[in-house]
């Protein structure tokens, strides 16, 4: 998959850009702030709609206008025209003109692979962060995943809204909270099963791949579900067992929207006792072992995108990396250090697209 052309109008900092790219290596380059990363974030809106940023949609329309649009003209299997249009008041999508009323028949068709500094805090922060970056990298590849996590998170709002009413007013029926209950852990396996085929899988590909990078060490992904291991008929008794607690809370405190996995590196919790090159070396692990499971999974190749990626690593560990940009992956690169890029890819063809101040200049 390759973007041929991107349009961009007041997205971020650019009012009006239209830009074409190499097919298999883009680097992107300039001074800290001048507009780099937004050139890259707006390829990955384009993918899925949302920025990988923890920030809401509206802060990606540029100062005193009122929306945003991304246009790109994709090439795959067919070339094809993609359209995200962002407004205070929401989003559209469009593929070839034609509107897409729904956005999950939207997302997947655009393929994406990032990598930001952001990212260590998949090793760093809060089971809901790494459940975000494993939904996004699973959504891309199923969208039958997608429709059951919705679905899910759907029948969480209703099951937590009646065990409130429940609490409050003990007339409510608790048959109709069994009806939600049963459906909420029909849909609750289905995911479970989708997380643990894709950490097994991902396993597959990231212990030679951190070898490859960091040159020693076992990288493995370890995931943690209430669900693991458990049929129809236990998960019901559990929730049965557990509803005095749940009306207590007025919440549901069992299920897939509490699972989590970590990072061990020789068997030990990278969170806890890696150093900060280790952790980078395992996200970057992660990224590359996502565009390995498109290959083997879907027979595409996603576009890849390097965000900074060259702050904090060595010579090696960057040599390294790079050695698995293959010439089928459309890649874009962004740096402040663009002669360290260059002698990393000296027998590279490339495009540079040099930024200062929000101007660009095709190189």
């Amino acid at each position: 998959m390759q973007i041929l052309e991107l349009k961009l109008l007041n997205f971020r900092n650019y009012e009006r850009v239209t830009l074409s790219f190499d097919s298999h290596l883009n680097i992107i380059y300039g001074p800290n702030g001048s507009g780099k990363t937004n050139l890259v974030e707006a390829i990955y809106v384009l993918a899925l709609t949302r920025t990988f940023k923890q920030v809401s949609d509206k802060v990606l329309i540029r100062k005193d206008t009122n929306l945003t649009k991304i246009e790109g003209r994709l090439k795959g299997d067919y070339e094809k025209s993609y359209k995200v249009i962002l407004t205070p008041e929401g989003k559209k999508v469009k593929i070839d003109s034609n509107k897409i009323t729904k956005i999950s028949e939207y997302i997947s068709k655009i393929n994406v692979v990032l990598f930001h500094p952001n990212d260590l805090k998949m090793i760093k922060d809060t089971p809901s962060i790494r459940r975000k970056y494993l939904n996004i990298a699973i959504s891309q590849q199923n969208i039958e995943y997608l429709k059951n996590l919705t679905y899910y998170n759907k029948l969480i709002k209703i099951r937590n809204s009646y065990l409130k009413k429940m609490y409050i007013n003990g007339q409510a029926l608790e048959s109709y909270l069994d009806v939600v209950t049963e459906k909420l852990v029909e849909n609750g396996i289905k995911i479970y099963q989708s997380r643990n085929e894709y950490i097994t899988l991902l396993n597959e590909y990231i212990v030679p791949i951190y070898k490859s990078i960091a040159l020693n060490g076992t990288l493995q992904i370890q995931y943690r579900s209430d669900f693991a291991h458990k049929n129809k008929k236990e998960l019901l008794a559990i929730y049965k067992k557990n509803l005095a607690r749940d009306l207590a809370f007025g919440k549901t405190n069992f299920g897939i929207h509490h699972d989590d996995f970590i990072f061990t590196l020789d068997g030990m919790d990278l969170k806890e006792y890696g150093s900060e090159g280790q952790q980078k070396n395992a996200v970057i692990s992660w990224k590359f072992s996502e565009m390995s499971i498109f290959k083997s999974k879907k027979n595409v190749t996603p576009i890849l995108i390097l965000d900074d990626l060259l702050s904090e690593l060595d010579k090696e560990k960057l040599k390294n990396i790079l050695s698995f940009i293959d010439d089928k992956v459309q890649t874009f690169i962004t740096t402040t250090e663009i002669e360290k890029v260059e002698s990393l890819l000296r027998d590279k063809k490339c495009k540079k697209i040099k930024i200062v101040n929000g101007k660009l200049e095709e190189v």
